[in-house]
């Protein structure tokens, strides 16, 4: 397997730390609002890199954390005129919500910011104690200077960082890259009380103990998206280098960004939609495929139509899924070769950085399969079984059942409103023997037919 490596901008071979095993931590929701698309791009992105962990064999531990304390959610609190606790709780539920309508499964760990206070004031106090830190009147800042290794991971070297958009200003600071570990508390914001004053922790700070707490000094991969390789990623490994010598992780993978109708996702643009919204219009398991249908580094376009045909792509699958009535299969194993190359095929393209839109083409060439009248019904069937197998890897067919179900009962309605058009069509002809032979073998399987001058309809019989 092969992984592009953020902090080496090339692919790598990837060789887990502990033999069979995957420590894996992604960045979660910083909880003062609901979750925009552009986030649920890297929240499916990871839920199916565990996923395929795990189809390997791997036993895999994956942290996402929750950010329940941050400058955003003290400021919707003061704008709703509640507590900073109800505003997170409040968006925490409802990011836990829409992940699981968005078929994502539960993190091995999901520790919240709030519950770690503790180790967050110890690690940086034993910053400070290093060397690395320093205290200005209640503010900690990391001494970026003290670390010959900050800018690594981001390419970004400290003498090129002046005062702007991502380095604030502030005459506090020995240099203008040095970032805040420890915030002194502003009258009626929270505190927690610390060896500098009452205070509250920084953001970077805070990801690195929920990761280190569950995974180690040093794990796997690190994921989140492209745009927080700095200044976020890059002060999270500079903490973990200081403290221990190692990096915080050693593959760094960053998913591209999203663009709305080709252009950045902005509020002022008024193309800003919450996963909330766009779960209102689509169907949660057409947003995966969208996500999935293009390389998770590669920038993705999102467009109603391009969400529009995602939807009848994956209809291809049900449907083909539906053409060997699946559900009632009793053949269990896949033993053709010629299918279990398929597989082999897609755990190529998925060992070569997760390419999951190869991975999807594969799919498609077992639905094909599965379709193709020509093949013996043993190979449509394998084929078939290959393509749930292989289908669920990516985070397809999740409720499987109830849509091959939904499936035959849109099929059975438009093979009755196939066989009422003939019937027209025989009346219109004066063949009042074929209109009542329909009519009265459509009765015997429970569909009654109501002629009246404006047509017929069919309703099932009580």
């Amino acid at each position: 397997m092969k992984l592009y490596n953020t902090k080496t901008r090339s692919k790598e071979d990837f060789i887990p730390l502990q033999e069979g095993q995957l420590k894996l931590y992604a960045c979660g929701p910083t909880v003062y609002n609901y979750f925009h698309i552009g986030n649920a791009r890297a929240f499916i992105i990871f839920d199916v890199v565990r996923r395929y962990f795990e189809y390997l064999g791997y036993e895999v531990s994956y942290v996402q954390n929750i950010t329940d304390i941050d400058d955003k959610i003290i400021e919707q609190a003061i704008s709703e005129h509640r507590d900073f606790h109800e505003i997170a709780d409040k968006y925490a539920t409802a990011f836990l919500e829409d992940c699981a309508m968005l078929g994502i499964k539960p993190p091995t760990h999901q520790p919240r910011a709030t519950h770690v206070m503790p180790q967050i004031i110890a690690l940086i106090d034993t910053l400070v104690q290093k060397g690395h830190a320093y205290e200005v009147d209640g503010d900690v800042y990391f001494d970026t200077a003290s670390l010959p290794e900050y800018g690594s991971l981001s390419g970004k070297q400290i003498e090129d960082q002046m005062t702007g958009a991502r380095v604030a200003e502030n005459t506090q600071k020995k240099h203008p890259a040095d970032f805040t570990l420890w915030k002194k508390s502003k009258p009626g914001e929270p505190v927690w009380q610390s060896p500098w004053g009452e205070g509250r922790p920084g953001w970077h700070t805070e990801c690195v103990v929920m990761s280190q707490h569950y995974l180690g000094e040093s794990f796997d991969i690190h994921g989140g998206g492209i745009d927080l390789v700095f200044p976020h990623h890059e002060n999270e490994n500079a903490q973990a280098m200081a403290l221990t010598g190692k990096p915080l992780a050693r593959y760094w993978m960053h998913n591209g960004f999203l663009n709305i109708e080709g252009e950045k996702m902005s509020k002022s643009l008024k193309n800003f939609f919450t996963a909330r919204d766009i779960l209102e219009e689509y169907d949660a398991e057409v947003i995966r495929f969208f996500f999935l249908s293009k390389h998770y580094r590669s920038p993705i376009d999102f467009t109603r139509e391009l969400i529009e045909e995602s939807g009848k792509a994956l209809q291809n699958f049900y449907k083909a899924l539906s053409s060997v009535d699946f559900l009632s299969l009793k053949r269990t194993e896949i033993t053709l070769s010629e299918i279990l190359d398929v597989e082999k095929g897609f755990r190529d393209a998925m060992d070569d950085d997760f390419n999951s839109a190869k991975a999807i083409a594969l799919l498609f060439d077992l639905a094909h399969r599965i379709r193709d009248a020509r093949q013996e019904q043993t190979h449509r069937e394998e084929a078939a079984l290959m393509l749930v197998k292989l289908g669920k890897v990516l985070g397809f067919f999740q409720n499987l059942q109830s849509r091959l179900q939904d499936n035959m009962h849109d099929l059975s309605k438009q093979l009755i409103d196939l066989i009422l058009g003939y019937r027209k069509e025989a009346r219109a002809n004066k063949d009042w023997a074929l209109s009542d032979r329909l009519r009265d073998d459509l009765l015997a399987l429970g569909i009654v037919i109501n002629d009246s001058p404006g047509g017929s309809t069919w309703e099932l019989r009580n």
